[in-house]
């Protein structure tokens, strides 16, 4: 573990002695009231989760912290080791997740994988629908002349994802979509290598990121999506993190 990895940990350890200090001295206060029965679940434990990500995992209303609910676990499970192991870059998180296995990230995984709540209604879209048809041909055609995939490729025809490893990419804002291709392209986020996000984030034009943003929030989410089962026959590009994941997955303790 790096220095700066422990300082983040030493960090995180005052943080929670100190909330450990003040929840001690509310008990103090209340201590002619029954206390209530402490609930050792899990829908308990992620609330460290929920306070960014939104009441059970369904967003933040700013829109920088994504939907967590209903996506897969696999992709989730990825996601968090990404953070621990310091691939993706947000210190919050890292310093969340530096202490925990891989056993108690699966579990975190599979309890937000399982919730099935309806996502709201697509803010109504400022860009021209100039942009967002550029956007879908991008979604939906790819540009072979750049040798770029189709979104759907990978995402599914419907992009609610592919069940266990690939996301959908419907019911995001379009500024953490931009955000994110934009770390992609910078390499503040990666995956497993061959990182497959990364080689697309870097063929894609600023414009054309723009344009796949805004037609991907302007989309209402079906009811109950739910990513298909099972990843396509052959991938258009090798995608590191899916196979990281899917040997992870069949792993000890699986």
């Amino acid at each position: 573990m790096t220095i700066d990895r422990w300082a983040r940990v030493g960090r995180w350890r005052t943080t929670l002695a100190g909330c450990a200090l003040v929840l001690a001295g509310v008990a103090a206060a209340g201590f002619a009231r029954a206390a209530a029965p402490f609930e050792d679940t899990i829908a308990q434990r992620v609330l460290a989760c929920t306070g960014c990500h939104g009441r059970e995992g369904r967003a933040a209303a700013d829109g920088y912290y994504p939907r967590i609910a209903g996506k897969p676990a696999g992709y989730l499970f990825n996601q968090l080791r990404n953070f621990r192991d310091e691939r993706r870059h947000y210190e919050l998180m890292n310093g969340l997740l530096a202490l925990l296995d891989d056993a108690y990230l699966r579990e975190i995984a599979d309890h937000f994988a399982s919730l099935d709540l309806p996502y709201p209604a697509p803010l109504a879209s400022v860009a021209s629908a100039a942009l967002r048809d550029a956007g879908e041909a991008l979604v939906r055609r790819g540009d072979p002349a750049h040798r770029l995939p189709a979104c759907i490729e990978c995402h599914g025809a419907q992009m609610t994802g592919r069940a266990p490893f690939i996301p959908g990419l419907l019911g995001l804002p379009r500024d953490y979509v931009n955000a994110q291709l934009g770390a992609w392209r910078s390499g503040q986020r990666r995956a497993e290598p061959p990182d497959c996000m990364a080689q697309i984030a870097q063929r894609l034009s600023p414009e054309d990121i723009g344009a796949v943003s805004a037609w991907l929030a302007a989309q209402p989410v079906p009811a109950h999506a739910a990513a298909t089962a099972g990843a396509p026959a052959a991938l258009p590009l090798a995608c590191g993190g899916v196979a990281a994941s899917a040997d992870a997955a069949s792993g000890p303790g699986r």
